[in-house]
């Protein structure tokens, strides 16, 4: 499998105040939010499945690829004859996630719209977000896990991560460990390095289940029992 390159790979003297404009224009059409919300699941798809998600024609597809492709939003990987696209990376879906805050922000109280089940369990990209991940972000810096302000796990936090078999990268290409904005619940969940292998272990143990095509995660009966005793969840 290689990766396609972007324009942006190739155009590396544009001016940041332009680049931003592009990024920002980039994100200003509902089909290509669509798209990409799509894919922040962590998981890369084909054209003729994100052409099914957002609900338009396969050539209109295209175009709106190659637009997210040339501002670095999203990369496309070939193997064989097919066509996959996922997102740039981490740092984007942190990018949507925040932007998802922003826009459901209000100076009246919230009256949140997320679907309940969206709104409980679900993947930010490679970790877990929404009420569960926020409530084991939480615990984590209550029982002292991570460090007050979530940049760092502890020394008591690597030992536990390493009982439970959360393998952490040694040399983590990004941030090992931080809180990332919750878009539905307004409150930190652990992403980084920490998240990602927090979450790859939920899976491995079989303590959640994803939706195949979806965002939405489901806590198994085994998981259930394993969450309340580890992180004293309801």
């Amino acid at each position: 499998m290689k990766r396609l390159k972007t324009e942006r790979d190739s155009e590396p003297d544009d001016s940041l105040e332009k680049s931003m404009a592009q990024v920002a224009s980039a994100l200003s059409d509902p089909s290509r939010v669509s798209i990409l919300c799509a894919l922040m699941d962590g998981r890369a798809w084909t054209a003729t499945e994100l052409s099914a998600v957002a609900d338009i024609a396969a050539s209109t597809t295209s175009g709106h690829l190659s637009r997210l492709l040339s501002n670095g939003l999203i990369i496309c990987l070939t193997q064989g004859r097919h066509r996959y696209y996922s997102l740039a990376g981490h740092h984007i879906a942190g990018l949507l996630e925040n932007l998802m805050g922003i826009s459901m922000h209000t100076f009246k109280s919230p009256v949140p719209r997320t679907p309940a089940y969206l709104r409980y369990a679900r993947t930010c990209y490679d970790h877990l977000a929404g009420e569960l991940a926020v409530n084991i972000y939480e615990f984590m810096l209550q029982d002292k896990w991570l460090e007050a302000d979530g940049t760092a796990l502890t020394p008591d936090g690597k030992s536990h991560f390493q009982n439970l078999g959360a393998v952490l990268n040694s040399r983590p290409r990004r941030k090992s460990c931080c809180p990332c904005l919750d878009w539905s619940e307004r409150r930190f969940h652990l992403g980084g390095d920490a998240g990602s292998a927090l979450m790859t272990l939920f899976l491995q143990k079989e303590w959640v289940a994803r939706t195949p095509g979806y965002r939405e995660v489901n806590v198994t009966d085994r998981g259930r029992t394993a969450l309340r005793r580890l992180f004293s969840l309801d």
